[in-house]
């Protein structure tokens, strides 16, 4: 591989959400301060969506890391379940002991002797669901109803929601307005623009081992965000085989030209052409650097 090539001791563009990587980028900061505060302040529900592929998993990964005592979490990375499912997943979560083929309402018993243990103690409960999205409307309902488990002064269950914009969708159905009108906080993750795509590119690869802030072509940046439209994975896939394209030419820098064969080897940025302005800006600094090769070797020649 590229690694020696490039001075890189780990691969950096990943597509598992490895929290050693995570960049410190306005939105998903901005994202994981409105999570704190609101986990902090007590809040039932949190909402965290975007769009498909710009970091949701490493934000969440990042939440179960940073949550400091008291708080104790239970995490759903898969929650296409039924209601009784999801009961019986959370109280997995949570190490409670429960007889599989018990009814649902004696389940949801267990969750709530849980909790108020919990909270006697002196701890705070999470669950966090990712890709929430995918839960049924039904299921929904049933997460709003262990909402309900609470004391006079506090919930005994707080849950984050992390999902696609289909999840905004979803919660517009007027079966589950009490859920939607119940979350408190949410905020909506964004693409990175050619600055941020710029920082998190040098950042993963100073965190792999490269010690250089060259190994991108100016050019090579507005490529990417044109590619990418900058969705985080789909950077760490096209950066990725730029590395590999330069590598195997031997050469010590990525160009635009790698990430365009890149691009025409991913399914999502094939049909993706560069538009004639960013050609145009090419085709003239070709033209002047070679204008510049024949006056100075017509120079050195007299």
């Amino acid at each position: 591989m590229y690694l020696q090539h490039f001075g890189l001791n780990q691969l950096p563009f990943n597509l598992t959400p490895d929290t050693e990587f995570f960049c410190d980028l306005p939105t998903h900061r901005e994202a994981l301060n409105v999570l704190m505060i609101a986990l902090q302040s007590g809040e039932g529900f949190i909402k965290i969506t975007g769009p498909v592929d710009t970091g949701k998993t490493l934000l969440c990964r990042m939440l179960l890391n940073e949550l400091p005592a008291p708080f104790i979490t239970a995490y759903l990375p898969n929650p296409h379940l039924s209601a009784a499912g999801l009961h019986l997943a959370v109280a997995e979560e949570l190490g409670i002991r429960y007889s599989s083929n018990a009814w649902q309402s004696r389940t949801l018993t267990q969750i709530n002797d849980y909790l108020l243990m919990a909270a006697k103690l002196g701890n705070k409960v999470v669950l966090i669901i990712d890709e929430a999205q995918a839960m049924p409307l039904e299921t929904l309902e049933s997460l709003r109803l262990l909402t309900n488990l609470e004391t006079e002064k506090q919930k005994l269950l707080q849950i984050v929601l992390f999902g696609q914009p289909e999840l905004d969708e979803l919660l517009q159905s007027k079966s589950i307005r009490q859920l939607r009108q119940r979350i408190s906080f949410s905020y909506t993750l964004q693409p990175l623009n050619k600055r941020q795509i710029r920082e998190y590119v040098l950042h993963r690869l100073r965190i792999a081992g490269n010690t250089h802030t060259d190994l991108l072509a100016p050019l090579s940046i507005h490529a990417l965000h044109f590619y990418t439209q900058g969705i985080p994975r789909l950077i760490n896939i096209l950066t990725h085989k730029a590395l590999l394209a330069a590598y195997g030419k031997g050469q010590s820098k990525i160009g635009w030209r790698h990430l365009q064969l890149a691009a025409l080897d991913t399914d999502d940025t094939r049909d993706r052409k560069l538009p004639w302005g960013f050609r145009s800006i090419f085709l003239w600094l070709l033209l002047l650097s070679c204008s510049l090769f024949a006056y100075f070797s017509s120079y050195l020649a007299l």
